[in-house]
């Protein structure tokens, strides 16, 4: 059994941002997650100003100012993939340039939220923000938070975009799935983290994770797992990451992972409004699902 390396690798997490008690960008909190995402949990690459970094909350600068940090603090070692889709398109166009300016590798672009467009609109879309750099570009499919679904049709003609290279798939829709990766040579990127092995087995190349902040060593063993041919050994890891697939998604995903990050000592920070900090009883279940699962909450020293 085979499963082909990504373009930009197997295990990538979608990195919160990490803000200062006072709500202001903690740059130098960035740097040492980003360090420990890479160092400690396996990451071949990370996505930057997606939406578990709260791209909607954060500035233009501050996004650029977030990859240029994280470039200096992992250098060349790992992809960064830069999150600027938007709503608008041009404004898409303007955040994908300056991602490429401050060192980005790649792009992921979010289908337009809110405005629901025909499948036309979508194609527009993502061809003008692939047009806008020499960035390879995913497009990221998410109906549930933006409305509307990408069509197999419409990926079909995306994929002969020369610079549209992957999908991170997060519509839940396995038939769907399948027969986009059967009709086109994109790289196929889980974005639903109880959903990484089903599409591994459906020929997945990777994940690009929420709950990689947490156990991204244990995602990265089990592709390997899979990728070697033993299968049952990735079934039974997947079942033991259950309980974090669950746990970190009892509520909206950035909340409770930056809860899990500052149990462990690491950078993460308060959550910018609209979005609220866990709970105690939020906190205190954590603690349960992340132990049944064999997680080790030790703060760093």
């Amino acid at each position: 059994m085979s499963v082909k390396q990504g373009p930009v690798g197997t295990m990538l997490t979608a990195m919160v941002t990490p803000f200062q008690a006072d709500g202001t960008l903690d740059l130098e909190g960035a740097q040492v997650l980003a360090k420990h995402l890479v160092d400690m949990q396996a990451n071949d690459g990370l996505i930057l100003n997606g939406t578990t970094g709260e791209s909607p909350t954060t500035s233009d600068q501050e996004k650029a100012d977030l990859i240029r940090a994280v470039r200096e603090a992992v250098g060349a070692r790992i992809h960064i993939v830069a999150g600027v889709g938007t709503y608008d398109t041009a404004h898409s166009v303007h955040l994908a340039r300056e991602a490429e300016a401050a060192g980005a590798d790649a792009l992921l672009v979010v289908s337009p939220y809110y405005s629901r467009p025909p499948q036309e609109g979508l194609f527009e879309h993502f061809r003008t923000v692939a047009d806008a750099t020499e960035l390879p570009v995913i497009t990221y499919d998410i109906p549930k938070r933006t409305g509307v679904a990408i069509e197999v049709e419409t990926m079909v003609r995306l994929a002969e975009h020369p610079r549209i290279i992957a999908n991170k798939d997060a519509k839940g829709d396995l038939d769907a799935a399948q027969w986009a990766m059967r009709r086109t040579d994109l790289a196929w990127y889980s974005g639903d983290d109880i959903l990484n092995l089903p599409l591994l087995a459906v020929g997945a190349h990777g994940f690009i994770s929420v709950v990689g902040h947490i156990v991204g060593e244990r995602l990265a063993a089990m592709a390997a797992a899979f990728r070697a041919g033993r299968v049952d050994d990735a079934v039974e890891m997947n079942r033991a990451l259950l309980p974090v697939y669950a746990g970190i998604f009892r509520t909206q995903g950035v909340i409770l992972t930056k809860a899990a990050l500052a149990l462990q000592g690491l950078p993460g920070g308060p959550l910018r409004l609209p979005l609220i900090d866990a709970t105690p009883a939020q906190v205190d279940q954590l603690r349960v699902d992340l132990h049944e699962a064999g997680v080790e909450i030790e703060a760093r020293a």
